[in-house]
């Protein structure tokens, strides 16, 4: 039931949620540079109040416009150019003719939208022609479409490279960097021609035996029957995926809020503060990170029992056991594709190590194509997001993905 109690909690609070949002678009355009007044004060309040629950529609990326090179501006043009049943594949490319490093960006699959990378997407589409799994919420795929799994995440990410042909990039963000090299593995030991020219694993619980963290040890600190009876739902009849087994978003965000409890509290006071001072600019980016961190999805619950046990308490891909399909995945049958690992200094959800060690997991890469990045200074969100992704990692992935041209 605990799925149905939460959806009974937001048909509730939804309403309200709606009346203080329109409210405070209301006050707020009366109370139009007036300065600190009880509207101002009042519509600050509102905005908390409608801020403060979850959403289940992938916000859009609107990704702005970028240098075209000559010291002007051109338009990100988006496109879906693949629909599968799980996934959407979206292309971002520069309205220009200009021949571009394709990079095929793998978006995590663990309780928010692909959204989430808009600021990598942003980043990257400066130099490359960028394509992102979208992934669907759960909720909103009908059983016929059948289950999905890790296997099927490793066939989606196949799918997709197969679909853009030889010469793409392939990227993966934190949780997909298992798939993204298990799909590399399987691709280099069939002699695809579609394997990616590049594999660059940012952040990844490639194995969290090393250094564990807060967020490992949570997932190895109950047996997998645990997490089956006390952390999986069923999708309510009102939801087109009515009857499905998920893991919830609404218990995964949850969980991440009550790891920086007070750090989130403090926002939301500073929210506040800055709104009831006129300091909108401040206020928006809080806001605006907040509506995008409570746009949450679903995941199936084969996906997230198989991720739990096979990667963060089997460690299968490291110790040589993790399989495709029946078929056993081996890194070291990757010879031809450039590697780069990307670690924070001060990520707490995946340690300083466990990425790195996909550099021993190929050995069979000759070492001039290997790449190891430790970004002083960031924690796990700073790997692919903020200024320092920018200024300093975003220039090491484009030197490789640029010189394999």
């Amino acid at each position: 039931m605990i799925y149905q109690n939460y959806q009974l909690m937001a048909n509730l609070n939804d309403p309200i949620r709606l009346f203080a949002d329109n409210a405070q678009s209301v006050l707020q355009t009366w109370n139009e540079n007036q300065g600190v007044s009880p509207l101002r004060k009042m519509s600050a309040y509102y905005e908390q109040v409608a801020l403060l629950g979850f959403t289940h529609k992938c916000p859009p990326f609107n990704i702005d416009p970028v240098s075209a090179g000559d010291g002007s501006t051109v338009e990100v043009l988006e496109s879906q150019v693949l629909d599968l049943s799980f996934c959407r594949l979206l292309r971002f490319k520069k309205n220009t003719d200009q021949v571009l490093p394709r990079i095929l960006l793998v978006a995590p699959m663990s309780g928010h939208f692909a959204t989430l990378l808009r600021g990598t997407v942003q980043t990257l589409v400066q130099d490359h022609e960028v394509y992102v799994t979208d992934w669907l919420n759960i909720r909103d795929i009908p059983l016929s479409q059948g289950e999905f799994g890790l296997d099927a995440y490793v066939q989606t990410i196949m799918d997709c490279l197969k679909h853009l042909g030889p010469g793409v990039h392939l990227m993966g963000v934190c949780q997909p960097t298992v798939a993204c090299l298990s799909a590399t593995s399987i691709l280099a030991e069939d002699k695809e021609d579609y394997a990616p020219a590049s594999l660059i694993l940012m952040a990844g619980p490639i194995d969290t035996r090393i250094n564990p963290t807060k967020v490992n040890e949570l997932a190895t600190g109950k047996p997998i029957e645990w997490f089956k009876q006390n952390l999986i739902g069923v999708v309510p009849f009102q939801f087109a995926g009515s009857g499905r087994s998920v893991y919830p978003g609404f218990l995964q965000l949850m969980a991440f809020l009550s790891m920086n409890l007070e750090r989130h509290k403090k926002s939301f006071r500073d929210l506040l503060e800055h709104r009831i001072k006129g300091d909108d600019e401040r206020a928006d980016l809080i806001r605006d990170f907040y509506k995008e961190y409570f746009a949450i999805m679903d995941l199936s619950a084969d996906f997230y029992i198989e991720t739990v046990e096979n990667v963060f308490q089997k460690h299968q891909l490291p110790k040589g056991e993790m399989q495709f399909k029946g078929r056993l995945v081996d890194p070291s049958k990757i010879r031809k594709t450039f590697l780069l690992t990307v670690e924070g200094e001060r990520d707490d959800i995946c340690g300083i190590g466990q990425t790195l060690a996909a550099q021993d997991l190929c050995s069979k890469i000759p070492g001039y194509m290997k790449t190891h990045h430790l970004q002083a200074g960031v924690g796990h969100y700073g790997v692919f997001s903020g200024k320092r992704w920018s200024a300093q990692i975003y220039p090491v992935l484009r030197s490789m993905t640029h010189s394999t041209l």
